[in-house]
């Protein structure tokens, strides 16, 4: 039975494996039955799993997509410790304990979203941009940068986006499918694929568009610290809102720990926040400051 934690809004379950593909680069998805967790899930919201029987101490994964209809959800993450590596060796069928949604989610105002997601920080904006999908009327554009092996096998777009190079158009094909423009971003030399960081590749896209639709751009980030660093520099250059979601250790998950704290800005002054209950999601401008230069 579901045990209803922390006012009803995150659920413990016991998640099967529906299935788990292994990819290059050490990167896993894994997709879990948890219908609580698929029925209440936000865009950039986390879910906390315990990855082994024999690791009490959870790890936090951010949730790519769900299905309310089916009760599953997927994850994407990368192996690069003895507890996501433990998490890499488990079967399909096995069951796994989880806590989640947990966080603060994305909320998009703006026309046109611009969603920039580094490494294992694309996983929220590819939920982001299907619940945009869900919801209608935006007109959202993607970046999505790696310098390892993207985990999908990348195609050339057949959406076309004229402010951009013409050899800039290898594009994640589920997110083609679904008419979304998305280009991605590498300095790995992978073909089709803007050689660069991402925000030089949003700089690019930022400048093609006429004054009026700049200002009708919301961003949307999540990935290493210093590369959400530069997308705030980014959002404060052409003025525009910025929100960053933001990945830390974290020991319980749930808040009660202090163990994620980091420091923000507030209308009464600095204060230090839960990056899991207060967050992970943060106007740019808390976190980072003005970083004009």
């Amino acid at each position: 039975m579901n045990a209803k934690l922390h006012r009803d809004t995150i659920f413990n379950e016991q998640g099967p494996i529906l299935t788990h593909e292994h990819l290059p680069g050490d990167q896993h998805t894994l997709r879990l039955q948890a219908p609580e967790c698929a029925a209440h899930a936000r865009p950039g919201q986390f879910v906390h799993l315990q990855v082994h029987p024999l690791r009490p101490l959870r790890r936090p994964i951010s949730l790519m997509r769900t299905s309310p209809e089916e009760g599953w959800i997927e994850l994407l993450y990368k192996a690069v410790g003895e507890g996501t590596r433990l998490l890499a060796e488990r079967q399909t069928g096995e069951i796994i304990d989880l806590l989640g949604p947990i966080g603060t989610p994305f909320e998009a105002t703006g026309k046109r979203p611009l969603l920039i997601g580094g490494g294992v920080g694309m996983p929220p904006m590819l939920f982001l941009v299907e619940d945009l999908k869900r919801q209608g009327g935006f007109s959202p554009f993607v970046i999505l940068g790696s310098e390892v092996p993207f985990p999908f096998q990348p195609r050339p777009s057949r959406i076309l986006t004229p402010a951009l190079p013409g050899d800039v158009m290898a594009t994640m094909p589920l997110l083609d499918d679904w008419g979304i423009p998305c280009r991605l971003a590498s300095l790995q030399g992978f073909p089709g694929c803007y050689e660069g960081y991402v925000t030089g590749l949003a700089k690019l896209w930022l400048n093609g568009l006429e004054d009026g639709a700049r200002k009708e751009v919301e961003i949307f980030a999540c990935g290493p610290h210093p590369m959400l660093a530069a997308v705030a520099r980014l959002a404060d250059e052409f003025s525009l809102p910025c929100h960053v979601s933001l990945e830390e250790f974290m020991a319980c998950g749930v808040g009660g720990c202090a163990g994620c704290v980091v420091p923000v800005a507030t209308e009464q002054g600095m204060a230090m926040k839960r990056v899991c209950v207060d967050g992970p999601v943060f106007d740019a401008r808390q976190v980072f400051g003005s970083l004009k230069r």
